[in-house]
């Protein structure tokens, strides 16, 4: 087929989903082809994890927002929001509209911490307290922040971002866009120390030099090192600029001394988590040290415990299966060749599903650009499946699905932000969380604008 009238779905409006309509809009029209593309969101708001898995103090994050705002405001990719794959339709009900269909559904899970007594009271996933304190609409409101001793395992940014929200005074998250119950929840918490246990050392760290910069700018909280930790380590050395930087920020907060903060986060390297103690609920943590050997990360036999009383597990993210799609358990990805979803002709994946959750933004970015390439390649050749059905608009009003649009989320953008307004602090925006008011509000501004 040649690249006329082409129809296209995208499950997912985070950041994979929204590049992948744009990249393949502007790839069609360059072409002198045309197409036409409905981006499918499970959640009534676009934007996935910019929205939902970002700590909310990250003021760079606006920009990107602001770029995928951009890109669906141009008219050119249909939003339709609360709408689930599996639940409201199903990929057989796309397949039967569509010439192809790219799934962008990401990770939002945990991936899981194989350790005895990981399940117990007190233990947590870093994913979700990141959905709770992003307000997401699934999540309970409540969160138990009744422990002092806290640990988070894991050194990668995600551990930093819950490291630093744990740590932080709510007095410091007010001119933000967090949810009033959240605020609430971080007013009341009990937390005096936080732990951060990486497996690796100081040279092998998974930050970002801004993410660890942030962390030391947190108003009322004292960072402390271990400098047997340190043993070795020359930043002068690091194969890198940015883990130079790293490693020479680290050095410059062990020659601190304590100011008496009434929080500390507390930075270790070389432990590995061995078993969570406790009864019922979480007392400790036993971690066994660890050292290099041969670039590998080995047990040295000499074991420490920690009391603690809660744990946040934030070893990575474990993709999202997409009902009537392939799914590689071991992986947590879609089973993909450079994008096209293994035995599923017209079927695309891109972003985390499709190659785990690694990656920043550039990596998304150009891994949609790879997908769309090879969808509009299998179009020219007359790979794909033609559609034999109509519009999935007709599909939903006559199930009775409440899908919320573009206009919609435009109203639901203006309430949030007029909540903000007229908030006892001065904010940009207040999110709304409850589903049933930003579908009802979503809907009814769509209504108005119609």
């Amino acid at each position: 087929m040649s690249l006329e009238n082409l129809r296209v779905a995208i499950v997912g409006a985070g950041p994979a989903g929204i590049y992948a309509g744009n990249l393949l809009a502007d790839a069609v029209e360059a072409a002198g082809g045309s197409v036409t593309i409905d981006l499918i969101e499970s959640l009534p708001a676009p934007y996935g994890l910019i929205r939902y898995g970002v700590a909310p103090d990250h003021p760079r994050i606006k920009g990107i927002v602001d770029s995928l705002h951009e890109m669906l405001d141009s008219g050119r990719i249909r939003f339709l929001g609360n709408v689930e794959v599996g639940r409201d339709v199903t990929i057989d009900d796309l397949k039967a509209r569509y010439h192809a269909v790219i799934l962008a559904t990401g990770a939002i899970r945990d991936a899981a911490l194989d350790i005895p007594g990981i399940d117990k009271r007190g233990s947590h996933g870093a994913a979700d307290f990141v959905a709770w304190f992003d307000g997401h609409p699934d999540v309970p409101r409540t969160w138990p922040l009744d422990a002092q001793q806290v640990a988070v395992i894991g050194n990668g940014n995600v551990a930093l971002d819950v490291a630093r929200m744990l740590a932080k005074h709510a007095r410091d998250l007010v001119t933000t866009e967090i949810p009033d119950n959240v605020l609430e929840g971080l007013e009341a918490s009990a937390v005096t120390d936080v732990h951060v246990f990486g497996r690796r050392g100081p040279a092998d760290i998974k930050f970002t030099p801004i993410e660890l910069r942030e962390l030391g700018e947190v108003p009322d909280v004292d960072i402390v090192l271990d400098d047997a930790d340190f043993e070795g380590v020359d930043p002068a050395a690091a194969p890198t600029n940015q883990l130079k930087v790293m490693l020479r920020t680290l050095q410059s907060w062990r020659g601190k001394e304590p100011t008496g903060a009434s929080r500390r986060l507390h930075l270790h390297f070389w432990h590995a988590p061995v078993e969570v103690l406790g009864d019922e609920r979480v007392e400790g943590v036993r971690f066994e040290r660890t050292r290099s050997v041969d670039g590998a990360v080995v047990g040295t036999g000499e074991f420490v415990d920690y009391p603690l009383q809660a744990v946040y597990r934030a070893v990575g993210y474990y993709g999202t299966r997409v009902e009537g799609a392939p799914f590689d358990e071991a992986r947590g990805v879609i089973p993909n060749e450079a994008g096209r979803v293994l035995e599923s002709p017209g079927l695309y994946a891109t972003g985390w599903i499709k190659r785990g959750p690694v990656g920043l933004i550039g990596h998304t970015k150009s891994d949609a650009m790879e997908t769309v390439g090879h969808l509009v390649d299998d179009a020219r050749a007359g790979l794909l499946p033609a559609p034999a059905e109509g519009d999935l608009v007709a599909l939903l009003e006559e199930r009775e699905v409440e899908f919320t649009t573009w206009d919609g989320w435009r109203a639901l953008d203006a309430h949030e932000r007029h909540l903000g307004e007229t908030h006892r602090h001065a904010r940009q925006r207040v999110k709304l969380v409850p589903r049933e008011d930003q579908v009802e509000i979503a809907r009814a501004g769509a209504l108005a604008v119609s």
